[in-house]
């Protein structure tokens, strides 16, 4: 990872007369900027900004950390449910695939491309021409955005009947898209209310957001406990599960839109009516919006593309079930293994989920902010924090999931129809997916800072390298390790592809403290292999015996101590930056 070319006097990536334009006083995101080489500033000290404005960002991430951890806590109860009802078999296999395709629209065309597409053309308009202008555009896009998504929705209806009529009834083809046609809708109100989300993060507003997936979780385990056992086949109890999807959709839609129209929010459509203003600003920005929207939904499907040509490749490449779980002849992957991916990459995303996203969705709207400003500067030095948290946080939370997958699992999921074998599959994908989530966290914000200095097209070069590389590398593995292979592919590409992310992103926003950052990761490495023997040493001692208190205590005294362990290893190595986590700074302070 070399270094990029020394910065520019001005900057190459910030628009125009950025830096005559004075910040937005919501914008309170430089607190999370670190020491300057310059000044030796402790973090959270930038200069004269009121302490208010600097606990902002920090104050966001927390917040959303702690709502994302109810969110994901509700998402493990809700897998253990499936787990328990389904098993890792056809029918699981065959929801955890249909479930991906409105879920992959909304992480790419939701929450990703159109987020980083329109909050920075957003924060601009407001800062430029004021709020209500902002509120015109944000109607444009919320219209658009509607109009095109039940466009689509109804012509994969329409696809998905058809085909749903030629295939042979009780075939786990048709169960698939018979699921896929009950979800698709989904995808239309799971991104609206990612668009609310949006328009709320850049106003600083991080709370009803950050609930929101919460809503869903709800909804889901209530079908799972209290409707669907009420259906006597694993069928009819699938489709009841795909139909509270659904209705959770509604519901994330209808608690978004009061904390929106509390914001400030009114529901403007002028623009659209030419005579009635002097010129076609909102349209412009808005077709400025659809230009930046290509390359960005581009890179962000590429890489979330993995996922789904994972689940595709175990749907299609698994051996029918037989008593022993295998197949024979030229099938390659054993049954269930996308239910095990599937499992395995809801572990994995948990800390990702918690500290990844939680911290990219504060840190995206002042970075965009820094750029729009011409503060190039600030920009690298929140940056640079961002990426040490996420190699602080992201180390030790991956390394704990390789060395615990088992625990987990056997706690979490080995209860009902999901059995011992089921646990050895879906422990191994958890250990594999574990070791590559530094990376995935480290994408989140590298992705997004691409984004904030609007350079759409180096993220989308680096997702095709990605889907190459874990292409590649899944077809030849999974002839020799069986299913692992799959998650071993994704995990080295999204490696490869965060490592060239880091090298990148130096062209667009000037050299990081490269050298800063081995010596922290190094320090981050030695915390994390004395958390590691502890945690062994733990576990080893721990009760054995599958009862839940040995499951529980299995997991839980390792966990505990483990946590102990890096972060009183972090205080002699003097990882300070972990204090910017609990609002601190170096000093204390």
């Amino acid at each position: 990872m070399g270094a990029g070319p020394e910065p520019a006097d001005a900057p190459r990536a910030g628009p125009p007369h950025a830096a005559e334009r004075q910040s937005d006083a919501a914008g309170a995101g430089h607190a999370i900027s670190p020491p300057s080489a310059a000044n030796g500033a402790d973090i959270g000290s930038t200069g004269p900004e009121p302490s208010a404005e600097r606990s902002v960002s920090l104050s966001g991430l927390r917040v959303v950390s702690v709502c994302t951890l109810l969110s994901r806590a509700l998402g493990l109860v809700r897998d253990m449910g499936m787990a328990v009802l389904f098993g890792n078999g056809p029918v699981m296999d065959a929801f955890s695939v249909a479930f991906r395709i409105p879920n992959l629209s909304r992480r790419v065309f939701g929450e990703g491309a159109l987020t980083a597409a329109f909050l920075p053309v957003f924060i601009r308009e407001r800062q430029q021409r004021g709020e209500q202008s902002g509120w015109q555009l944000a109607s444009g896009v919320l219209l658009l955005l509607l109009l095109t998504l039940s466009a689509l929705v109804v012509i994969g209806e329409l696809i998905l009947l058809l085909l749903n009529a030629a295939l042979e009834p009780g075939s786990n083809a048709r169960l698939l898209t018979g699921l896929t046609a009950v979800m698709l809708p989904y995808l239309v109100l799971i991104c609206l209310a990612a668009q609310f989300s949006a328009i709320l993060h850049a106003l600083n507003h991080f709370t009803w957001p950050a609930l929101i997936p919460v809503v869903l979780n709800v909804v889901w385990i209530a079908a799972i406990w209290w409707v669907a056992p009420h259906f006597a086949t694993a069928q009819g109890q699938v489709y009841v599960v795909a139909g509270a999807v659904v209705v959770g959709g509604i519901l994330q839609c209808a608690v978004a839109v009061p904390a929106l129209f509390r914001s400030g929010f009114r529901f403007d459509v002028a623009w659209m009516r030419a005579h009635e203003i002097e010129d076609d600003a909102i349209g412009g920005r808005i077709r400025e919006i659809l230009r930046t929207l290509v390359p960005v939904v581009a890179g962000l499907s590429l890489t979330q593309f993995n996922s789904l040509l994972d689940a595709l490749m175990a749907w299609g490449f698994a051996a029918p079930e037989i008593p022993d779980g295998r197949g024979s002849g030229w099938y390659p992957i054993e049954s269930g293994t996308a239910s095990a991916l599937y499992l395995g990459q809801r572990m994995y995303q948990f800390p990702l989920g918690v500290f990844g996203i939680a911290l990219g969705t504060v840190l995206f709207p002042i970075l965009t902010r820094h750029a729009e400003d011409g503060r190039m500067d600030r920009l690298r030095d929140d940056l640079t924090l961002g990426l040490k948290l996420v190699i602080g946080i992201g180390l030790p939370a991956g390394v704990g999931l390789v060395v615990l997958a088992e625990p987990l699992t056997d706690l979490l999921f080995r209860y009902g129809r999901f059995d011992a074998r089921d646990a050895r599959q879906t422990s191994a994908m958890i250990a594999v997916y574990g070791s590559a989530v530094w990376a995935w966290c480290g994408l989140l914000i590298l992705y997004r800072a691409f984004y904030s200095v609007r350079n759409q097209r180096t993220p989308m070069r680096l997702g095709l390298i990605s889907i190459v590389v874990n292409l590649l590398l899944s077809v030849t593995l999974i002839w020799f390790v069986g299913g692992v292979g799959l998650a071993i592919g994704t995990a080295i590409a999204a490696t490869i592809q965060g490592l060239l992310a880091v090298r990148l992103i130096q062209n667009s926003v000037g050299r990081l403290e490269i050298a800063g950052l081995i010596r922290f990761l190094l320090r981050c490495a030695i915390a994390a292999a004395v958390m590691t023997a502890v945690c062994l040493l733990v576990l080893r001692g721990c009760p054995a015996g599958d009862a839940f208190s040995a499951r529980l205590l299995r997991l839980v005294l390792p966990v505990l101590a483990g946590a102990a362990t890096y972060f009183a290893a972090g205080y002699v190595l003097g990882l300070k930056e972990l204090l910017v986590l609990f609002g601190r700074t170096q000093h204390g302070r």
